[in-house]
């Protein structure tokens, strides 16, 4: 089902978050991965241009992060790849 990569997302981004030794980093996964476990739950997911705004903050902190954070992430970008898939428009 479409909203389990929303969860899977969730989950692989709390991972990053744990894995960090950046604050800054570890807050901004956090809240990354409420808002995803927010939309697994929610009446209606979000959009391709949340999605976009949410690839591009994640890419971000992979790009500083690198190593266990950054493949972490990259399991979160397939979870929204996929979902974003059935998400009607663009």
């Amino acid at each position: 089902m479409a909203r389990d990569e929303l969860e899977n997302a969730a989950e692989s981004i709390e991972r990053a978050a744990d894995e960090t030794s950046d604050d800054t980093a570890a807050d901004r996964l956090q809240t990354q991965s409420e808002k995803f476990a927010e939309y697994a739950t929610a009446d209606r997911g979000p959009d391709h241009g949340q999605l976009a705004r949410h690839e591009h903050i994640l890419n971000e902190i992979a790009d500083d992060e690198g190593g266990n954070v950054a493949s972490n992430i990259e399991d979160a970008l397939e979870s929204i790849s996929a979902f974003r898939e059935t998400v009607e428009g663009v």
